[in-house]
């Protein structure tokens, strides 16, 4: 989970709140989905206590 990243450079200037994770069980079939949402100015956006059934609509109304 990477915030505050500049419009005019990449993710390597944004701030990393959570590192990777890879995807759990480590067997089966996985859905990845990257979701990018632009913010109104620098804030403080705190790391999700827990993956587990993470809400994306949820932490986008924060």
């Amino acid at each position: 989970l990477v915030t505050d990243i500049p419009g005019t450079t990449g993710a390597s200037f944004g701030q990393e709140v959570m590192c990777y994770e890879s995807p759990r069980p480590t067997m089966g079939i996985h859905r990845f989905v990257l979701v990018l949402f632009q913010q109104l100015g620098r804030q403080t956006v705190y790391a999700p206590g827990w993956r587990q059934n993470f809400n994306t609509r949820d932490f986008a109304e924060l």
